[in-house]
């Protein structure tokens, strides 16, 4: 409730903010685990993620939101909730108050002692500009199926994206040179060129969604359809395999056949790599692990909905 709360307050006043959220989630759990590593900061010398290239556009009000919405938890239950299983929620709930699905989150995940390398970054966050080849060979192995990484994409139904994210699509990034993407629809490409002048710019944005672009819902799937997609890696759900054409199709067509396979992949997407009982800490402040790390032998444990206790180190379920 205080995590719901607390968000609920920031979304009220920027919705957009939604699409941060789910983002930073996902930049977490891609990278070992759903461990709220993505949230530490490093130093010159030893650059956190957040410094890593796919993570340089992640949103500083997202962040700062985690911060708060941790601050509140902290000061009604201090010690208790970790900033991963904060990420997980707001994850969540931001999703459910742009309008889309509610779903159950597992809590339990215990906060990293530190972050990982950008190589590591590098390898497991998909580019804008993947195929669909390049796409299931991060999500396969991952344990996702064809399904769950399409269903996954629609997460791109809110949010933005800087030009030079997209702009393979519209220049030749080496000389510059106009060279529109064939699968680009024609006056979608027109806009996009008046949105993005030239090539590599990182100061203007365009919506991820050209229908409702900060309302969760399926209209994503019919961009793509209709060759009204960002990205080359949102494109190729639908040129690269009559099989994900297909996902693609369905989704389209039915917003709640989407919401449920959404929320599949959700569920599993937050249970990657978790970190339980000693394996991490509790951070009291998402940003920096605490000041003498220990594997915390006394868990306190968290009461389900149900009225029992959870054991120790065990993800639960919680609605």
């Amino acid at each position: 409730d205080i995590v719901k709360s607390t968000l609920e307050q920031a979304l009220d006043q920027d919705i957009t903010q939604a699409a941060g959220l789910l983002r930073l989630h996902f930049h977490d759990c891609f990278v070992q685990g759903c461990d709220g590593s993505v949230l530490l900061t490093g130093s010159a010398s030893n650059p956190s993620e957040q410094e890593a290239q796919p993570n340089l556009s992640l949103r500083a009000r997202a962040l700062q939101i985690i911060d708060e919405i941790k601050t509140a938890v902290e000061a009604s239950c201090s010690g208790v909730v970790t900033c991963a299983d904060v990420l997980a929620l707001a994850a969540r709930d931001s999703v459910a108050k742009a309008g889309g699905p509610k779903y159950p989150v597992p809590l339990g995940r215990r906060d990293s002692l530190d972050f990982a390398s950008e190589s590591v970054v590098l390898a497991n966050i998909p580019t804008p500009t993947s195929n669909l080849t390049q796409l299931m060979s991060i999500f396969g192995p991952k344990g996702f199926s064809l399904t769950d990484m399409v269903a996954l994409s629609g997460g791109h139904t809110i949010g933005i994206a800087h030009c030079n994210s997209f702009d393979n699509r519209l220049y030749n990034t080496s000389t510059g040179e106009a060279i529109v993407d064939p699968t680009l629809e024609n006056s979608f490409a027109s806009n996009l060129y008046s949105i993005c002048p030239a090539v590599n710019d990182t100061v203007n944005t365009a919506d991820l969604d050209v229908l409702t672009p900060n309302y969760f819902d399926n209209s994503y799937y019919v961009n793509v359809q209709r060759n009204q997609a960002l990205f080359t890696s949102d494109q190729s759900l639908y040129t690269d395999s009559t099989d994900s054409g297909d996902i693609v199709d369905s989704f389209a067509s039915k917003k709640t056949v989407f919401f449920k396979k959404f929320v599949l992949g959700m569920v599993k997407m937050g249970q990657l790599e978790v970190l339980t009982g000693s394996e991490g800490e509790i951070r009291s402040k998402c940003s920096v692990p605490n000041p003498t790390s220990s594997s915390y032998e006394e868990v306190i444990e968290p009461i389900v909905s149900t009225g029992k206790r959870s054991r120790s180190g065990h993800v639960h379920s919680e609605l």
